[in-house]
């Protein structure tokens, strides 16, 4: 957009304080989630219609709280006026709907259950495991560079104790140390010869970590499982030792382990996918760019998008405890569609 319509939007936001946009923000996240799930075209957005947020409204009630999609449709309704987009609403009616949203608030509504893992977990687990033992120095390890890599859980453990495949999995010969980045910077890389997206015949994927401080250090970790299990270049590069033999980490092994280290820890119960989400929150709280982490997490731009409308739910809550992370989420959702 030119300069002079950026100025233009950026006064129009001014007029609400930043931590009420903050907050719409993330409304404005479900609302494409939810757009998303019904195939509606971006045109078919912005402008939005009545009959496309009665039916938002109608769908999340009995789900969210009544006032939680209130505030959700002051969101959108900021984003139209911000950009100038008319807001062809019958608000009237809109507030009868969203009167009856909120008696139709279950009683036992909670938060998602399916949280994102923080750092706090990663190191309350350490404190319950016993990183002398193999499996636990192993799962540790996993834990850590899965996290820090913001990769798959499966792309570093296999699905059960006979499907290791050297072409397909990543062994210990995958992994290179103190290789340089652009900045110079020392990071640890893994060449996962096949993932999701990209298959063993087009070269798979590389990811990296760097050095944490701190009891969650993803290079202290994987130390300790090489020195404790000593697994060979070519086996999987999470095995470890089982009586006379190594074993592959599988992702059930690694699931049940990590369940079990959050309730001696008595810490909310993650699953496999919330370490993902859970190294997304982490780096975009450090103040990591958005496209530094679409890059980190190996999305493209629409899909990277997507990713955090999918989980608008479960982020927002921390998105809004952080202003600087809340503005720059704002900045990119809240822009014109096109």
């Amino acid at each position: 957009m030119s300069e002079d319509l950026e100025k233009r939007y950026q006064l129009t936001a001014a007029a609400w304080e930043p931590s009420t946009l903050s907050a719409y923000a993330s409304g404005l996240l479900v609302f494409h989630t939810w757009c998303d799930s019904k195939g509606l075209a971006e045109e078919e957005r912005a402008p939005t219609s009545q009959d496309t947020i009665a039916g938002f409204i109608t769908d999340l009630a009995g789900a969210y709280a009544g006032d939680t999609i209130a505030n959700y449709i002051q969101g959108v309704r900021a984003w139209h006026r911000i950009y100038d987009i008319p807001w062809n609403i019958d608000d009237l009616h809109i507030h009868t709907m969203l009167k009856g949203a909120r008696k139709s608030t279950p009683e036992a509504l909670k938060l998602p259950k399916r949280l994102p893992l923080l750092v706090d977990d990663i190191v309350a687990i350490r404190a319950h495991l016993n990183l002398t033992q193999p499996l636990d120095a192993a799962v540790f390890a996993c834990l850590t560079t899965t996290f820090f890599t913001a990769a798959r859980l499966g792309e570093f453990t296999v699905k059960n104790l006979s499907s290791f495949d050297a072409e397909t999995h990543i062994k210990l010969a995958d992994v290179q140390h103190n290789v340089k980045d652009r900045s110079g910077n020392k990071v640890t890389t893994f060449h996962i010869p096949q993932t999701k997206i990209v298959p063993k015949e087009k070269g798979g994927e590389t990811v990296f970590w760097a050095q944490q401080d701190g009891p969650a250090d993803p290079r202290a970790a994987l130390a300790n499982h090489l020195e404790v299990n000593q697994p060979p270049q070519v086996a999987h590069l999470f095995a470890y030792r089982h009586n006379t033999t190594y074993r592959p980490l599988t992702k059930a092994i690694f699931l049940a382990r990590l369940k079990k280290a959050l309730r001696d820890a008595d810490r909310p119960i993650k699953h496999g996918h919330s370490i993902r989400i859970g190294a997304t929150l982490e780096y975009l709280l450090r103040g990591v760019p958005f496209e530094a982490m679409k890059s980190i997490g190996r999305w493209s731009s629409d899909s990277f998008s997507r990713y955090l409308r999918k989980h608008a739910q479960i982020l927002a809550p921390y998105v809004q405890a952080h202003p600087d992370l809340h503005q720059r989420l704002s900045h990119e959702q809240m822009a014109v569609i096109r």
